[in-house]
């Protein structure tokens, strides 16, 4: 399968992607892991039955050539057990990366043009909603068939020997495979609708332990937050036991039919122990089950995202390039259903050149306005132009307007990667000096991590604000380019990269004093603009 879109396919194969890509050719590979899979479920499980007849019948000291048969199948079941193991991880997750990278690349050319999203999303939808597709494939719905069919020859293999004894295995199997894995599914997403307003809480609660930590011993009140932050705790691990308690449930199961098995078994001893045996082997297929149901909301929420994103009417892209570079908010205004208006009534005026410092409480809007002028969110009320026209009618806005957002994605690579994304023809010495105007001081091949997780919080800061410097668009955006550094170092790292920008800036701030000298201070609160006060022009400029 190769890294395509769908209209690049032959019309044969075309005819059989759906919305995901799947064709008729991943489907018959898919049924071929889960027909090895099963397989190999299926020797453990004859193994185990097999080698259990065998120590009970050697006991009972029959001639040796009774017991050839039985030595002969050990061995190559053992065998067989680890080869067809090996076969079915490599058809299953085979067939399922290659899925992926399609699916991947699909998501990518969906979203990227004319994207209303920003950057967590977008990475959200591109890395962690396609990974999650993943392990709905590799741990539920491959391991739910491989159980289906070893439980489904397990019953028929019980049912030769005793008709009671596969009733017991059938219905012990058909709780512990499609019963409890169903009850921790549902469960799972009540306690999620449930504690989304808790984890809300919390995290504001968190918030407040850590920002307002000084007020709070001042006051005396900070044992009382604490306590409450545990009891929002408690809530939230309240309603995500049942897993455990389902899992705890499987094994009683397990064991419960194991014993049934062996009691109602009318055969010999041997025979008995190996259809015992085999009858508890059986729930090690379906009891994992339980624990991977635990996933499968946000596997359906994350599937639901994709197939929106690749079910989204294709927006037609822009094909006008930009002249001057002047962007202008006429009365904009950003209201989502059943929320307080995000943005209302804003107007701004950000000529070629003009620097504008937007200051606020968290809430206030900041974020939203830069996504306005990123071109991600789309104004219900007023308009947003760049030189006289809607930003929809230009090809590459990224070009025009970038810079350090408050969710930049740092991918798992080396610096040097991560800077290139800016600007992919830059020098070494363009990536150093980016990097020296934002105080960033490590080696150019030095790894990321995934996520950034190698460097530390200032460092990734540092490395967004390097990768902005570097990209030099004629409107710099910086969203709390500095929040988080020590206040001292934070200054200098900002007045250089402010320095180095030589077109419009729009700073995002908690910090008046960051905006000194800029040509326009707006000052955000509940969404709306306040009464201009004084706002210091910069020496030299009009």
């Amino acid at each position: 399968m190769k890294n395509t879109s769908s209209r690049d396919l032959p019309r044969t194969t075309r005819t059989t992607l759906g919305v995901w890509g799947v064709s008729t050719k991943d489907l018959i590979r898919l049924l071929r892991a889960a027909l090895l899979g099963a397989a190999a479920e299926l020797a453990a499980l004859a193994l185990m039955a097999t080698a259990a007849w065998l120590l009970l019948r050697a006991a009972e000291r029959p001639p040796l050539a009774s017991l050839t048969l039985a030595i002969v199948a050990v061995r190559t079941l053992a065998l067989l057990r680890g080869g067809l193991r090996y076969g079915e991880r490599l058809a299953g997750h085979e067939v399922v990366l290659r899925w992926l990278g399609d699916l991947r690349s699909r998501v990518y050319q969906a979203l990227v043009p004319g994207t209303t999203y920003s950057g967590g999303d977008l990475v959200t939808r591109l890395v962690s909603d396609v990974d999650a597709l993943q392990d709905a494939v590799l741990r539920w719905l491959l391991p739910a068939g491989v159980g289906a069919v070893v439980g489904v020859v397990a019953v028929g293999v019980t049912a030769a020997a005793s008709a009671e004894c596969a009733v017991v295995l059938g219905a012990g199997l058909l709780v512990a495979g499609v019963l409890l894995p169903w009850l921790v599914v549902r469960r799972t997403a009540e306690a999620s609708r449930a504690t989304a307003p808790k984890k809300a809480e919390l995290a504001e609660r968190a918030v407040e332990l850590v920002t307002g930590h000084r007020e709070l011993v001042a006051a005396g009140a900070l044992g009382e937050h604490r306590e409450r932050a545990t009891r929002v705790v408690d809530e939230i691990t309240a309603g995500e036991r049942t897993p455990a308690v389902c899992t705890a449930a499987g094994v009683l199961v397990q064991l419960g039919t194991a014993v049934a098995v062996g009691l109602l078994c009318p055969a010999s001893v041997p025979a008995t122990a190996a259809l015992t045996l085999a009858a508890m082997t059986a729930f090690e297929v379906v009891l994992p089950l339980i624990g991977a149901a635990r996933r499968v909301p946000e596997m359906r929420a994350s599937a639901g995202r994709v197939r929106a994103v690749l079910g989204a009417p294709a927006v037609p892209g822009g094909t006008r390039a930009a002249e001057n570079g002047h962007f202008r908010l006429e009365n904009a205004g950003v209201r989502h259903p059943g929320r307080p208006p995000a943005l209302q009534n804003l107007d701004l005026d950000l000529p070629p050149g003009k620097r504008v410092g937007i200051l606020g409480p968290s809430g206030a809007g900041k974020t939203t306005l830069l996504r306005l002028l990123l071109g991600r969110e789309t104004p219900t009320e007023g308009r947003v132009t760049l030189d006289g026209h809607p930003l929809a009618e230009y090809a590459d806005l990224s070009k025009v307007i970038s810079g350090a957002e408050a969710d930049a994605h740092v991918f798992h690579t080396t610096v040097r990667e991560n800077l290139l994304l800016a600007k992919a023809d830059a020098t070494d010495e363009e990536l150093r000096a980016a990097c020296e105007a934002a105080g960033f001081d490590l080696d150019l091949d030095r790894d990321t991590g995934p996520d950034g997780d190698a460097l530390s919080g200032g460092q990734r800061q540092r490395l967004v604000l390097a990768r902005a410097v570097l990209a030099a668009p004629p409107v710099l955006v910086l969203d709390e380019p500095v929040e988080g550094l020590d206040p001292a170092h934070g200054d200098a790292v900002l007045k250089r990269v402010l320095a180095a920008a030589k077109g419009s800036v729009v700073l995002v701030t908690h910090r008046p004093e960051h905006v000194d000298g800029f040509d326009e201070v707006l000052t955000l609160e509940d969404g709306r603009a306040l009464p201009a006060s004084a706002a210091g022009r910069r020496p030299g400029r009009p």
